[in-house]
């Protein structure tokens, strides 16, 4: 069943002329040359007019001595907090990163096309990505100077004087997800590095070309040893990583099953600080009061924005039972009206989907709630394509189905009526996640109580509103298996460091010691200079 035309209809500026060819991979502050096993990288979508997956080009497949060296290579430039990045001036370390970013933009329009072809990501959202990263990393260095400028003091209690800074934690391992990997990525990445931290990071199966731009920029931006970049699979080149017992953060954004079986490989897990961000089940809970026209919009937004191929998307609905009928006639007239297309093409919701077994995935979740009751709403859901499957709207859904438990992560919007409000409270408080939930509804008497429960199960309540993770200088973190650690501009400094400070009683020998150290500005760390 075709969904699109299969005339292929590109325009030049977005078509794939020539394929991206990566044959070095950087450590030590080398574009080291790679002349081993490569994987190629293709796009699910077809440049041709029968469909055949897009070859867009390869990378190498390192093992485990190249991991090695990578190690070595961020173990070498921290080198026991005694290396030139964990001791460098604030104010350098804010340079080497405003010269990171100059260089960074000048890649916009290569990074922006390959967001669009391996990961399916539409036009619009593909350049808000890349420019909400140049946003936050300029955000995350006036913070950091923010943070210096309040730490540009000491204290005095109890007869002790103190100059409180925080400080890098080691090594990072940084993982992240093909979803937003460039976003989620450098929201990782940025932070650890401009604390102090040195970092391997190794980019994310899908999503992984468009690294290649910034690799020069990596290099000549920071010292040697403190931006290594590697690429092959996870298993190959994490495993002997997290062996060594050398990290000191593991940084990802992914799936639970894939954070856990990374910390049970350290061997020293008290040393290990973890900053993950995980997988969720966010819930939207429709009062009875809800106003539709809002509700409506907002909750198609939260399950199919990016085809539901987010963290923060809806991956069910629970609707009062006395209007769940309308609900659903008018949500399901709603989704099939969403245009399915390619990236570039204006107005187009819906999208290849990177994974080439995610239909099949979807489409046995689908199989599945069928068996236990449920139906397909809206009369294009299932509808397949090589590449995609479009959204099917279930109901009614119960507890025996995959797709109640199950992160779906894709195009199918499971949809649950209840009577008693208690039912989606202790839905969500027996969940394995606790993320976000979306609240929409009126009536502020029953608003009340239910914001001051979800508080409880959930780190954000969306009122009226679809959930997300920004804007990003909010909070961004999640109960139980849904996160580990808080991410925004502000919280993501302080994730990837910990507070240290000087301490000297208060007598005139030390306090001699200070102003001098003050005065010769010898050391970095002590300090009272501000940064405008």
């Amino acid at each position: 069943m075709s969904l699109i035309k299969t005339t292929m209809n590109i325009p030049d500026q977005y078509n794939i002329k020539k394929t991206i060819e990566q044959k070095t991979y950087l450590v030590d502050g080398q574009l080291k040359s790679w002349s081993g096993e490569t994987a190629n990288i293709y796009s699910t979508i077809s440049s041709t007019e029968s469909y055949q997956p897009t070859l867009l080009g390869s990378i190498p497949q390192l093992g485990k001595e190249q991991a090695n060296d990578a190690l070595d290579a961020a173990c070498n430039a921290f080198n026991k907090g005694k290396g030139l990045w964990p001791t460098m001036k604030v104010v350098d370390r804010i340079a080497c990163m405003n010269k990171f970013v100059v260089q960074m933009k000048t890649k916009r329009e290569e990074i922006v096309k390959l967001l669009m072809w391996e990961i399916g990501k539409t036009l619009p959202d593909s350049e808000k990505e890349f420019d909400r990263t140049i946003d936050y990393i300029y955000d995350t260095i006036e913070d950091y100077k923010q943070m210096d400028r309040d730490s540009a003091k000491f204290e005095k209690n109890s007869g002790v004087n103190a100059h409180i800074r925080r400080g890098p934690l080691g090594v990072v391992l940084c993982l992240g997800p093909y979803n937003y990997p460039l976003n989620e990525t450098f929201c990782l990445l940025i932070p650890a590095l401009i604390m102090g931290n040195t970092a391997i990071f190794k980019p994310a199966k899908f999503g992984v070309l468009l690294i290649s731009p910034l690799l020069e920029a990596f290099q000549n931006s920071f010292p040697k040893g403190v931006v290594n970049i590697i690429y092959g699979r996870g298993r190959a080149l994490a495993t002997p990583i997290m062996k060594s017992g050398k990290i000191d953060v593991l940084a990802l954004i992914g799936h639970s099953t894939s954070a856990k079986a990374l910390q049970t490989q350290h061997p020293k897990v008290n040393r290990l600080r973890l900053v993950l961000g995980l997988e969720a089940k966010n819930p939207a809970i429709v009062l009875s009061d809800a106003n539709l026209d809002v509700t409506i919009d907002e909750c198609i937004t939260g399950s199919l924005a990016f085809n539901g191929q987010r963290c923060t998307a809806l991956k069910v609905l629970y609707v009062h039972e006395d209007i769940v009928e309308e609900f659903n006639k008018r949500f399901s007239a709603k989704v099939d009206e969403l245009k399915f297309g390619n990236p570039w093409e204006s107005g187009v919701k819906l999208t290849p989907l990177p994974e080439p077994d995610k239909p099949a995935y979807i489409q046995n979740l689908i199989d599945d709630a069928k068996k236990y009751g449920a139906h397909i709403l809206n009369a294009k859901g299932g509808e397949t394509t090589d590449n995609y499957i479009f959204p099917a709207v279930l109901y009614p859904v119960n507890k025996e189905m995959k797709v109640f438990h199950e992160e779906q992560f894709g195009p199918v919007v499971p949809i649950i009526s209840f009577k008693d409000i208690e039912e989606p409270l202790d839905d969500i408080a027996d969940s394995n996640y606790g993320q976000q939930v979306s609240l929409f509804g009126k009536d502020v008497a029953t608003l009340a109580p239910l914001i001051d429960s979800l508080v409880n199960l959930v780190c954000r309540v969306n009122l009226n509103s679809s959930c997300q993770r920004g804007p990003d200088v909010y909070p961004f973190t999640g109960r139980k298996d849904s996160a580990v650690s808080t991410l925004s501009v502000h919280d993501a400094l302080r994730s990837f460091s910990i507070r240290t400070f000087v301490a000297s009683k208060d007598n005139p020998s030390n306090n001699a010691i200070l102003k001098e150290l003050l005065e010769k500005k010898t050391s970095n760390f002590i300090s009272t200079d501000y940064i405008l």
